[in-house]
């Protein structure tokens, strides 16, 4: 006989599917208090897709009325996430299993560098709002980036966020200045006034933009994204001097 007892799960209802992009989705659901910590991942299963549980990383701290966030993505050729963005609807529920954390910001930093890549924005925004709740939260950087404009989906958000909080300063970072010829209606139907302008817009990839502002020797340095933005980034901060001490990472 197993002495192993199944993992506990938790139950949430979707209360809100907006689509903000052709290839992303914010997800809003309320159900049990899921006990994560901000900055840390879920695995969640959908009615879509019985059986298969997909990692994600709630965009929210965790709430006592049972609030869930996510910023989903579809993956090339990632039948699981797609069917995530394209069919999910109000009443489906989700199952959540596994809580697992990466970040954790000390809660003796003085100074925090969030460096995010599309949905890698997620476990950062939690983290974010989960230092808001402190007296005395860390000066904290967050570069948010993409290939172009129309991928710094939350732009209006972070806007805001960076005006209520003293202590945060968002640098958004674009690779082009452009977006692609090819229109997306999403972006048009959810296009908003508020934001960053243009000018506020620093060039080049994440790798290149965060180094320049380097080296954080005196920073906790916290970097999600793509394998590949990760794992450029990681490198070329060490190259440029950041203590790899110093940085904890995490795909998405």
């Amino acid at each position: 006989m197993s002495n192993e007892f199944p993992s506990p799960a938790w139950t949430a209802t979707v209360v809100g599917h907006h689509r903000l992009r052709n290839d992303l989705a914010v997800i809003r659901l309320i159900g049990d208090f899921v006990p994560f910590a901000a900055g840390g991942s879920v695995e969640v299963e959908t009615p879509q897709h019985p059986g298969v549980r997909r990692r994600l990383s709630p965009a929210l701290p965790p709430s006592l009325d049972g609030k869930l966030e996510f910023h989903v993505r579809t993956v090339p050729g990632g039948w699981c996430s797609g069917s995530i963005v394209a069919d999910t609807q109000p009443g489906d529920q989700w199952r959540i299993n596994a809580p697992h954390s990466v970040f954790a910001v000390d809660p003796d930093a003085a100074e925090v560098v969030m460096i995010a890549g599309g949905t890698g924005l997620a476990p950062m925004r939690a983290q974010i709002l989960d230092l808001a709740r402190r007296d005395n939260p860390p000066r904290t950087y967050l570069f948010f980036g993409g290939r172009s404009p129309r991928d710094l989906y939350a732009a209006d958000m972070l806007f805001l966020l960076a005006g209520e909080l003293p202590w945060l300063t968002v640098i958004p970072v674009v690779e082009s200045p452009d977006d692609p010829p090819i229109r997306d209606e999403w972006h048009e139907q959810t296009r908003v006034d508020i934001g960053f302008a243009p000018s506020e817009m620093l060039h080049g990839t994440l790798a290149d933009v965060a180094t320049a502002h380097g080296p954080f020797d005196r920073h906790q340095v916290l970097i999600c994204g793509s394998p590949a933005m990760v794992a450029t980034t990681t490198d070329r901060l060490v190259a440029g001097g950041t203590p790899p001490a110093n940085i904890t990472t995490e795909g998405a």
